[in-house]
């Protein structure tokens, strides 16, 4: 009896004295910490990954460094598109090591704070399956992480360099070697006056666009899906089919019939419709405000169809109690519709409503098909009708201006991410409190 008092008074002991900080200074070799916590297979697991992985990439890491801080140096020889990618490659594994590493200290302070509170380090069988319990969800994410990050992260890590390189066409490897220009792409946007009256030009288009485009969508929607949800209206469900037709035809194929009924030429709008009304046409296609008008015109019957099916089945969810509630007040149809239908619709479709004015900022489609974003316009490298996506689509496959491209690709990013952001913070249907 007195032996076993003994020995659990020299277990609390060695609890007591067991030190966190100790734990966690001793993990800055990895593995250390966790033996010190005597979880030998564990530390013995880790300082072997560890070492292992120093082993294998550190020559690679090397490299890649080396090459995203100089780009090459010999012209012909080195490439620079392939030394800015083994660097990106370098940074991404860097990220893995790193953040491993501070799991590595964290496991070894909360391990022996743990026995510092009396807990005794479990068997091996318990360790397993208490690690496989654990680890299991991030097992199964893993594979998605990974594929995000070299399908998403390293193209936009590309792209977000490239903005800082002076890449075009009269300087591109391996016949060249890339230099680092800092900012001077940037400053060009608004310096140089062929870069800076085509970006203010295109960035006034394109808010405009991207405005009127999608507010001329939502109020049809909302004026067609108001109008078929009265029960006056009969034949409801043919006419919501009808109004959802543009939406099941494929919208390349809408785009490219209406690029024919606009055509100056021998399109439809004005050999049969305005020539034999006014006497003579419009220039959909040569002129860049009746292009930009007939764009607007066409993303507003493209886009309505998907937003009327959201209002559509916001109406029907709307309890009618609100609304004979509303007329026992003596509430008029505007007033319903202010305090009633209108609150209820944002609140559950803001989210994807703010969806379409982002996917309009960004709508090549259209753009491209409808009269590659023309026409031509003095002055500037963007057609008429370009918006900030397609002029990047041109810098890029067209002219090679492969820096200037990144550099407007890195300013539409921040600008859709800041928009979305404050606006979906600002949205009710995104915060816990507020409910209608």
């Amino acid at each position: 009896m007195a032996n076993k008092q003994d020995q659990s008074i020299a277990v609390e002991k060695t609890q007591r004295h067991h030190n966190p900080k100790v734990a966690t200074f001793l993990s800055v070799i990895p593995g250390i910490g966790q033996m010190y916590n005597r979880r030998f297979i564990k530390g013995s697991i880790l300082f072997i990954l560890f070492a292992a992985f120093f082993i294998v990439f550190m020559q690679f890491l090397e490299m890649g460094y080396w090459g995203l801080l100089t780009l090459g140096t010999h012209p012909g020889l080195d490439d620079s598109r392939v030394l800015l990618s083994q660097g990106i490659l370098a940074l991404i594994l860097t990220g893995f090591a790193a953040t491993f590493y501070v799991a590595n200290l964290m496991d070894a302070y909360k391990d022996a704070k743990r026995i510092q509170e009396g807990w005794t380090v479990t068997t091996l069988r318990e360790g397993f399956r208490n690690a496989w319990d654990k680890g299991f969800p991030y097992l199964i994410v893993g594979p998605g992480l990974l594929l995000l990050i070299f399908v998403v992260v390293f193209p936009l890590l590309f792209m977000f360099f490239l903005a800082f390189t002076n890449y075009n066409l009269y300087n591109a490897p391996p016949r060249n070697v890339l230099d680092w220009v800092g900012f001077e792409n940037f400053i060009a946007l608004v310096q140089v006056p062929i870069w800076r009256d085509t970006f203010f030009s295109v960035l006034a288009w394109t808010l405009i666009w991207t405005f009127f485009a999608t507010t001329l969508q939502i109020a049809l929607a909302l004026f067609l899906a108001l109008i078929v949800n009265d029960p006056r209206v009969k034949f409801k469900r043919l006419i919501r089919t009808v109004f959802i037709l543009p939406w099941a035809v494929p919208a390349f194929v809408t785009i490219l019939i209406f690029a024919a009924l606009f055509n100056d030429n021998f399109g439809a709008v004005n050999r049969d419709i305005l020539i034999p009304l006014f006497g003579s046409g419009l220039p959909w296609m040569s002129d860049p405000f009746w292009a930009k008008t007939a764009l607007i015109m066409i993303q507003t019957w493209l886009g309505f169809p998907f937003v009327f099916a959201l209002f559509t089945g916001v109406l029907q969810s709307i309890s009618s109690d609100w609304y004979e509630a509303a007329d026992m007040d003596g509430a008029s149809r505007w007033q319903k519709f202010l305090n009633i239908t209108f609150p209820h619709m944002m609140f559950a479709t803001a989210p994807l409503l703010i969806m379409q004015y982002a996917g309009n900022f960004n709508n090549f489609n259209i753009i491209y098909l409808f009269n590659q974003g023309g026409p031509p316009v003095r002055g500037q490298n963007a057609g008429g009708t370009d918006i900030l996506i397609s002029w990047v689509y041109g810098l890029t496959f067209e002219t090679q201006n492969y820096n200037m491209a990144a550099a407007i690709s890195i300013i539409i990013g921040l600008m859709v991410a800041t928009f979305a952001f404050f606006q979906f913070r600002r949205t009710r249907s995104f915060k816990e409190e507020g409910e209608i």
